[in-house]
């Protein structure tokens, strides 16, 4: 179907410009979302984000709502510790004994 509106030189030009305007900063957009510099600041802030949310949840598993210790999660996590330490030295005292004979 025919377009039968006229349009005047000034209203071409005025669409042309600001298509023009439109594609420039299309094209600015997509530079600064490929450039190195952004990109490595995309990836330090999605890791410093990660970071501070694991943060929060190793926080939540250790203190509760009110600040306080959770006491039976710390001894959990001491004697989980402990027993990794333990564990450890006896396999390097085994691996010594191996090497020695």
């Amino acid at each position: 179907m025919p377009d039968t509106t006229t349009r005047s030189k000034q209203d071409i030009e005025a669409e042309i410009a600001a298509a023009r305007a439109r594609l420039a900063d299309n094209v600015a957009g997509l530079i600064n979302e490929v450039h190195p510099k952004a990109v490595v600041q995309r990836g330090i802030d999605d890791a410093r984000g990660f970071a501070a949310n694991e943060f929060a949840n190793a926080k939540a598993q250790i203190v509760d709502d009110r600040g306080q210790l959770r006491t039976e999660r710390v001894l959990l996590i001491g004697g989980a510790l402990a027993g990794v330490v333990t564990f450890l030295a006896l396999v390097r005292n085994i691996l010594k004994g191996v090497r020695k004979a």
